[in-house]
């Protein structure tokens, strides 16, 4: 075979690793421009990360636009290549929404809380590195199926780390959080959204759930 030929073009061929890379990027650089919803990335991520075949991977990007080189080539948005910088003295600072989600962080607490709500981010890559330093005050990670946080590296003084990770085994991954840094006697939670009352009173155990919904 001579050249180069689009995935569209290749069929039931299978797909290399490099091959699913190169459209998991541009799956997030769109998201990043706005042409996905964060709920459409993650249903295009999932698919993407175990297509085997071209075809496969071409289906995911046939309503987006391709830049000239392939997408491996497309340009990260700016704002996904810049170190964004948190430093709370006393307060709260929340990132929540579809908010883009940069490479690396600098989050500082010297007392008060910061929150950064992963349940609609757009992921812009597969990592996300954050160095920490919570001195008093919280700093609280809500994650979504998907996201793993790595906090091993963190020095805990007389502080707390807890991570809780629910999702069921072979849940395809679509961002590492890599915390590292300091804790003094303050507190890192990762963990998913709670649910809401009426939530988990449709969930809570039979007869106690039947009883309180009479």
């Amino acid at each position: 075979m001579t050249g180069e030929v689009s995935p569209a073009g290749r069929g039931e061929l299978r797909a290399s690793h490099a091959d699913r890379d190169a459209v998991v990027e541009q799956l997030q650089i769109a998201a990043g421009d706005g042409r996905l919803t964060a709920e459409e990335l993650d249903q295009r991520l999932e698919i993407a990360l175990s297509a085997r075949t071209y075809q496969e991977l071409a289906e995911l990007t046939t309503d987006l636009p391709v830049a000239a080189g392939g997408p491996a080539a497309a340009p990260v948005p700016v704002q996904a290549r810049e170190l964004v910088t948190i430093k709370v003295t006393s307060g709260n600072t929340v990132r929540d929404g579809a908010w883009v989600v940069p490479q690396r962080m600098d989050c500082g607490v010297t007392s008060g809380n910061i929150r950064l709500d992963f349940t609609q981010a757009v992921l812009s890559d597969r990592v996300l590195r954050i160095d920490a330093d919570v001195r008093s005050g919280n700093m609280t990670l809500i994650t979504r199926p998907g996201i793993v946080v790595d906090a091993d590296d963190v020095t805990i003084g007389s502080g707390n780390i807890k991570v809780r990770t629910p999702w069921a085994p072979g849940t395809p991954e679509v961002l590492r959080i890599q915390v590292s840094g300091r804790v003094r006697s303050g507190n890192i939670t990762a963990r998913p959204p709670r649910r809401s009352f009426w939530e988990w009173l449709r969930r809570a155990p039979r007869p106690y759930g039947a009883s309180l919904a009479r």
